[in-house]
């Protein structure tokens, strides 16, 4: 029972990137936000986020997310990177969307969903690793939808965040805390985002 409950929570969750995408631009945020928190209550995921773990959880995403940023803003003089980026097709408010719906409606949604509510499923059902390769090849699948829709490659998309799932859950594991995934999720989407908007400005 245990495992179905995780399998279907998995599948569920890859069902909700395509109709997400669907929800008006107003909504999506709340709504993403709303379902994660929503997931850890029902999940009774551990968070991590009282001390002494919190302060272990950010003293470990705080060091990875700045190599992480610095690393991004790094490929920016790339050029075929510079090209990707400069043709980009933003929000149409870049102040939300750096403000709320990156750290809001896809940060905390995300970690909320994976690191914490599928994690705590998955391991009760699989063990650890076995939880731990279900959330990242999930977290993999629900970017499908988003690579169909920026026009990128799907597989590489799949492989990248299936990846970037498994660090994440590393993290948490190494931790013991949902802030660490939290600043580095952060710090990579907003230094992606940051790094896009400059490039598109310099090109005006």
């Amino acid at each position: 029972m245990t495992r179905l409950r995780a399998l279907s929570l998995a599948a569920a969750l890859v069902y909700w990137s395509f109709v997400s995408s669907r929800l008006p631009a107003a909504w999506r945020t709340p709504v993403q936000a709303g379902l994660g928190a929503l997931l850890v209550l029902v999940s009774r995921a551990p968070m991590g986020l009282c001390p002494p773990r919190l302060w272990a959880g950010l003293r470990l995403g705080s060091a990875a997310g700045a190599l992480a940023a610095t690393a991004i803003a790094a490929t920016t003089t790339v050029a075929p990177v510079r090209r990707s980026m400069s043709v980009r097709e933003l929000p149409a408010s870049v102040r939300y969307w750096v403000l709320l719906g990156i750290p809001v409606g896809t940060v905390w949604a995300e970690e909320a969903a994976f690191r914490a509510a599928l994690a705590t499923a998955g391991c009760a059902a699989f063990g650890a690793k076995g939880g731990l390769v279900l959330q990242a090849s999930t977290f993999g699948l629900f970017h499908i939808a988003d690579a169909r829709a920026t026009g990128q490659p799907l597989v590489g998309t799949v492989m990248v965040t299936g990846v970037a799932g498994a660090l994440f859950g590393w993290l948490t594991e190494r931790s013991g805390s949902l802030a660490a995934p939290l600043l580095v999720h952060l710090a990579i989407n907003e230094a992606g985002a940051v790094a896009a908007v400059a490039v598109q400005r310099r090109s005006l």
